[in-house]
């Protein structure tokens, strides 16, 4: 009997966040009957969710068998970020490169507008940066489509995944920041400026700048690292290993 796929994603989505909660460790080794007693499912969607985890790079295998938490260093995370950073390149150039006419590029300027609404707010409490997050996670996927190329979009999803490598990454821990509001001036300049690039068919001049933007999420993460309650906003942060 085959599992249906809303439970086999129920479970995935409940067991990722287990694992981004800090209730399933780093290198804690994964009891599949543990999993299967506390979530109320079969084995089957368990295992489902164990391979595709692992895929993700959220599990690891274990040489006996079976799969741990993973952890990651400083170094892995700076090294995801860089390379969420050079794929999005790949994909603003090959946008670039299209010749896109102007009702193609609508729905990322109306996104851009959106966004500059939020980011011209006198004082950008929370309740903006939420916003953002939705607008930004918008761009940054009208993006990826631009580029045409479904090969390019699967291996960003796949990197992006990664909740701390992701294009939102280190939004909510900016909003503790005291300079807060001019980091969001900036990666809203950088938006703009990709889509200028892409509109006059730059393409070296759009990737160059989609991989400068990751690295705000790289200057972020570092302040982050410095200041516990930033870093506690950082979703899957307890998957960090701090350097010592």
């Amino acid at each position: 009997m085959s599992v249906a796929p809303s439970q086999t994603l129920k479970t995935l989505l409940q067991m990722r966040e287990l694992i981004l909660a800090g209730e399933l460790a780093p290198g804690e080794r994964i009891s599949e009957l543990a999993i299967v007693e506390r979530l109320g499912v079969s084995r089957t969607p368990v295992r489902a969710a164990l391979l595709r985890l692992a895929e993700e790079g959220f599990l690891e295998d274990i040489p006996s068998g079976g799969f741990a938490v993973k952890g990651f260093t400083e170094k892995d995370v700076f090294d995801a970020i860089e390379l969420r950073g050079t794929l999005e390149g790949m994909a603003a150039r090959l946008a670039a490169e299209r010749g896109l006419a102007a009702a193609d590029l609508a729905p990322i300027r109306d996104c851009l507008a959106a966004l500059d609404t939020l980011v011209g707010a006198s004082d950008p409490g929370e309740a903006a940066f939420s916003g953002y997050v939705a607008l930004n996670g918008r761009f940054h996927e009208l993006l990826w489509d631009l580029s045409g190329s479904p090969v390019a979009i699967r291996q960003i999803e796949r990197v992006n995944a990664l909740p701390f490598a992701s294009h939102n990454g280190f939004v909510m821990a900016q909003s503790k920041l005291p300079e807060a509001r001019a980091v969001l001036a900036v990666a809203q300049d950088q938006h703009r400026c990709v889509v200028d690039a892409i509109a006059n068919r730059e393409g070296a001049r759009a990737e160059a700048l989609m991989r400068e933007h990751a690295r705000v999420a790289s200057r972020n993460l570092r302040l982050a690292l410095g200041n516990q309650n930033s870093l506690n906003l950082v979703k899957g942060a307890t998957l960090i290993r701090r350097a010592g």
